[in-house]
């Protein structure tokens, strides 16, 4: 089932200055950044917390607002599939850092389900 919210997304027009604003003025720690293929992965949190914020340019494709860990994503996705979730794919996709697929709630929302 799922272990942990993963990521909350806020998307920026500009990652560097917005890396500045949540570390040097907010005192976040920056946690990833990394060139991804579908753009760059830029994390920061707070000290100590588990939960990180994923800073998304608006010119990347976008993952969902929310990003959810699960520990087995392939037997979730059969568990929520049952329970009537709807999913932008018909199977979770293989990508450079695990397994992911993009759920939609009931107001159009995409919840990014992710397994590392």
């Amino acid at each position: 089932m799922l272990t942990n919210i993963m990521y909350v997304t806020v998307y920026v027009t500009d990652q560097d200055r917005a890396l500045e604003f949540y570390t040097e003025g907010l005192g976040l720690e920056k946690r990833i950044d990394v060139p991804g293929p579908d753009g760059r992965f830029l994390t920061v949190g707070v000290p100590g917390s588990p939960v990180q914020i994923l800073l998304w340019s608006g010119t990347a494709g976008a993952p969902g607002p929310l990003i959810l860990q699960s520990g087995d994503l392939r037997e979730d996705f059969e568990i929520f599939r049952r329970r009537g979730v709807t999913f932008d794919e018909p199977e979770p996709v293989d990508y450079p850092f695990g397994v992911r697929i993009e759920a939609v709630d009931p107001d159009g929302n995409r919840i990014s389900l992710r397994q590392p």
